[in-house]
């Protein structure tokens, strides 16, 4: 049985990777990889992988994708398949580095992609299991008018004050790489389905019902679509943020899905 990640590795960090990573109780369980959201970092996660490696005894892998937190700048405009190049480039390179083979991706909205995607990869090491929260496959006008209502927050409220404080000198890569792609009238094309049929592993998708980025089209689509094991939990009076705005319910949720004997 292949044990986790050796946690004394850092020579990421010399590559300009920003990560943190959890010890686990239990040596036989998967690794936990957490993937953030379009606006996320490393930070932003706050207690919430502990929590859910501490319930669950796996260690686990935060990192900052570059352009975000503490990692190095990227270059903007970010191409309009980032989502893949993210899947198919760096978290293939980040898995070999820290000789993870035995692992879960965890993922919140962009990040959930980077995991659908990856998890569609033949040629790469299948996870042994899939958490997508807020999960985009292919673009809405609501994920549009949600990220134009982001870019007024940014531009003339307090948005760009609130992300300095995670993303430091990265605060405006961090906002234009995301917010300038999804807004490019050509990534209304932008569609990952054709990664669902190849993804063997159990998938768990998890979506509030008042998620002002995406409708419940994404997690249908995905349930259809899914080569494996699908599992899905909608919850009420929640919105893009399920794992802040239902914490509970969702390491409940995601505690369960673990335990079960799929692995």
């Amino acid at each position: 049985m292949t044990a986790p990640f050796d946690l004394k590795h850092a020579t990421i960090a010399e590559q300009g990777i920003e990560y943190r990573a959890i010890a686990g109780s239990d040596p036989s369980k998967p690794a936990l990889v957490f993937l953030h959201e379009g606006l996320g970092s490393t930070a932003l996660w706050r207690d919430f992988p502990d929590q859910l490696c501490a319930a669950t005894g796996c260690a686990g892998l935060i990192y900052s994708r570059f352009g975000y937190g503490g990692s190095d700048p990227c270059v903007l405009p970010r191409p309009l398949d980032y989502m893949q190049e993210e899947a198919t480039n760096i978290l293939p390179a980040l898995l070999a580095h820290f000789d993870i083979r035995n692992f879960i991706l965890v993922g919140h909205s962009d990040g959930a992609s980077i995991a659908l995607v990856y998890a569609g990869l033949a040629e790469e090491i299948s996870p042994k299991a899939v958490v997508v929260m807020a999960p985009h496959v292919f673009c809405e006008d609501i994920s549009v008018a949600g990220i134009e209502d982001a870019q007024k927050a940014y531009e003339q409220g307090d948005l760009e004050e609130k992300l300095k404080k995670f993303h430091g000198i990265n605060t405006e890569c961090a906002f234009r790489g995301w917010n300038d792609a999804w807004l490019d009238p050509a990534f209304r094309s932008w569609n990952i389905e054709t990664y669902l049929p190849a993804i063997t592993a159990p998938v768990l998708a998890i979506q509030g019902r008042e998620d002002s980025y995406g409708t419940l089209r994404q997690i249908e689509k995905i349930e259809r679509a899914i080569g494996g094991q699908f599992h899905k939990k909608i919850l009420d009076k929640c919105g893009h943020n399920p794992w802040q705005e239902k914490r509970d319910d969702v390491l409940a949720y995601i505690v369960a899905f673990i335990r079960e004997p799929m692995f």
